[in-house]
């Protein structure tokens, strides 16, 4: 480990103490998320955090992460090792009032960190709270000390066990079996948000293994976002030869993004605030759109490109079509809306980043006409095909339903009219949904038979996508639109008439990729629905065993090869393997695939936005290589959960 700059003082007076951690362990999911896999891993999130604030103050360039066999996990960093000293105002080592206070720490302290990441203080001593044992060891003034907690209180004082001319912290948990469903790792997870962490702080290394699998790995970027940028666009054909890349600094805020056009209809944005991935936007996303529209629409309008009879009214989404860009700010005092905590809410950051942006972008624009020429073509191109679209979608929207006498004739329709408490089949054929519509409660199950498999939205023109008659009826049976508010479209969820939206397909390939084309729907135009939990898939059965007059049903080769098992073998035995739905009677659909009280649905989740939205790009998109490269990679653990 490689000594670091001291010079700025990170001492016991630094630490504030805000309240107690009993309460987390009480109620763990108002700090986590949930305690499943996501809350699992976001206690790691939590630790690696930590490390990475001091690489941000400029004290730490190396962190080690080691998923070990018997479910610990290890987080050492090369940092100025939390303080040991007493706090003057709580009477023990800042260390323990670190570990052990709720919004304890440093990052209150902006003489010791300008700006930090993780739960704003919240961070380790949840951690600690919901582990049921941790060792942290610090490497501090040539001495390393060490104190132990279970389940957040300490079972020891902090000790010198020996001297070092290391430097940093080390962070060694078990996380707590009575409280997580399970504490099983999954590698993958965490590589991507190391190697997102890697390209969101240029220069520090970050060090992965897991002694399970024997892997080891590291990630380390020099050039950042410009590294970042072609890497989560590599699918996408680029309309312009270089990424643009924009840097600045005001007010303490610090501002960087890379952009690039590409030829798709596709608007992806990512945003980070101090490295944490704002998937509702904010403040900072709103004062990159504006510094955009207001830098191009200057060129357009300027340059008279277009004559009086092409006049057209360009709004913010035609001059962003086909952009990929990642903003990152640094803001030392960040406030966060929304329903994720995921929205930053600072104003002044706005205002930030549309100047630097403004400034930096015209710049660029005027070094770069052929480029220049390129996007404002495309811009014009994005307005023509909006104005089409906008006429389609009007169409869906005079259709949208007040009452029922103008919904959609395929639709059959439930007679409970509380949203709260219906539901709606969208399924593959005209076949199988007519079976639907015999095996279903009529009073809270609607369903909505999708002829073929829908247009694929990732490759079509937006107003060929509301000129398709399938996309057409989903919009007004669900009774959702898309509205233009502060220059952007959104989707309106008022009149949504169902709480819980099933996609059920038969159990095959097609079956599975008409799923994907759905989810790719909702994903791209409806993803409020996905966010709000509204969105399932159906589990139909593959197999119905039969034997005498007992029969049974499985979901899994597995299961078949356990219900065979009992009933002693094949012999006398009859297999029947369920290729769609229609092979199944209205009953038989109706007890295995609709009744809630046997049924199971998958609730469609987003557990990584920028995973997500790669992953729907190679899926869907016009490149077949990384499609065949992704599935071969995959398909051993195929699922449709996103």
């Amino acid at each position: 480990m490689s000594k670091q700059n001291t010079t700025k003082n990170y001492t016991a007076d630094s630490i504030q103490s805000l309240e107690g951690i009993e309460h987390i362990r009480l109620r763990p999911s108002m700090y986590i998320g949930d305690v499943g896999s996501r809350g699992l891993h976001h206690l790691v999130y939590e630790v690696i955090d930590n490390s990475v604030d001091e690489s941000l103050a400029g004290f730490c360039n190396k962190i080690w992460v080691n998923i070990h066999k018997n479910g610990f996990i290890t987080v050492l960093d090369n940092g100025r090792g939390i303080p040991i000293d007493i706090h003057k105002k709580e009477g023990k080592s800042a260390l323990e009032v670190v570990m052990t206070k709720i919004g304890a720490g440093g990052k209150f302290d902006k003489n010791v960190y300008k700006i930090s990441g993780g739960l704003h203080g919240v961070g380790i001593s949840c951690v600690n709270a919901l582990s049921q044992k941790l060792i942290v060891t610090i490497y501090r003034n040539k001495k390393i000390y060490q104190q132990e907690y279970l389940k957040g209180k300490s079972v020891s004082t902090v000790e010198c066990i020996g001297t070092t001319d290391m430097q940093g912290t080390k962070i060694h948990y078990l996380a707590d079996r009575s409280i997580f469903h399970s504490i099983t790792y999954n590698y993958e997870i965490l590589a991507n948000r190391l190697k997102e962490l890697s390209f969101l702080n240029k220069g520090l290394y970050l060090f992965l293994e897991d002694e399970r699998e024997n892997i080891k790995e590291y990630f380390f970027s020099k050039n950042g976002l410009k590294e970042y940028l072609p890497i989560l666009d590599k699918n996408q054909e680029p309309l312009t030869k270089d990424v643009i890349f924009i840097e600045g600094e005001k007010d303490n805020t610090i501002v960087e993004v890379a952009m690039q056009y590409n030829t798709s209809f596709k608007e992806k944005i990512y945003s980070y605030v101090n490295n944490i991935n704002t998937h509702e936007g904010g403040t900072h996303l709103s004062g990159f759109r504006r510094a955009l529209t207001r830098t191009l629409k200057k060129y357009v309008d300027g340059y008279g490109i277009l004559s009086n009879k092409d006049k057209i009214e360009f709004t913010g989404d035609d001059f962003r079509e086909g952009i990929t860009a990642i903003i990152s700010v640094r803001v030392m005092n960040p406030q966060f809306e929304g329903q994720t905590k995921t929205k930053l809410s600072n104003h002044e950051v706005g205002g930030i980043v549309d100047k630097i942006v403004g400034e930096m972008l015209s710049s660029y624009l005027e070094e770069h006409p052929s480029d220049r020429k390129k996007i404002i073509d495309k811009v014009i191109l994005s307005a023509k095909a909006r104005q089409a679209a906008k006429k389609a979608r009007e169409f869906i929207q005079k259709k949208n339903p007040v009452n029922n006498s103008i919904l959609p004739g395929k639709l059959a329709d439930c007679s409970f009219n509380n949203p709260e408490n219906c539901e709606i089949y969208l399924v593959e054929g005209d076949s199988a949904g007519g079976t639907a519509k015999q095996g279903r409660d009529r009073n809270f199950q609607a369903i909505l038979p999708l002829r073929g498999k829908i247009l694929n939205v990732e490759k079509a023109m937006p107003h060929k996508i509301f000129e398709n008659e399938e996309i057409k009826n989903i919009f007004t049976s669900l009774g959702v639109s898309i509205i233009t508010e502060e220059d952007q479209e959104i989707l309106n969820v008022k009149k949504l008439r169902y709480n819980k939206i099933i996609i059920m397909t038969d159990a095959d390939i097609d079956g599975s990729h008409i799923s994907t084309l759905i989810l790719t729907l909702f994903f791209r135009y409806m993803k409020p629905l996905i966010e709000k939990g509204h969105i399932y898939i159906a589990t139909p059965p593959l197999y119905l065993i039969r034997k005498g007059n007992h029969s049974q049903y499985a979901w899994s080769d597995q299961e078949r090869e356990n219900i065979l098992n009992q009933l002693g073998g094949r012999k006398y035995v009859n297999i029947q393997r369920y290729k769609g739905l229609g092979e199944m009677n209205a009953e038989q659909l109706w007890e295995t695939t609709m009744n809630p009280k046997n049924r199971t649905l998958r609730k469609v989740k987003i557990e990584n936005y920028s995973e997500a939205e790669k992953i729907f790009s190679i899926l869907m998109g016009d490149e077949v290589p990384p499609r065949r490269n992704f599935i071969e990679k995959n398909a051993i653990h195929a699922k449709i959960d996103v």
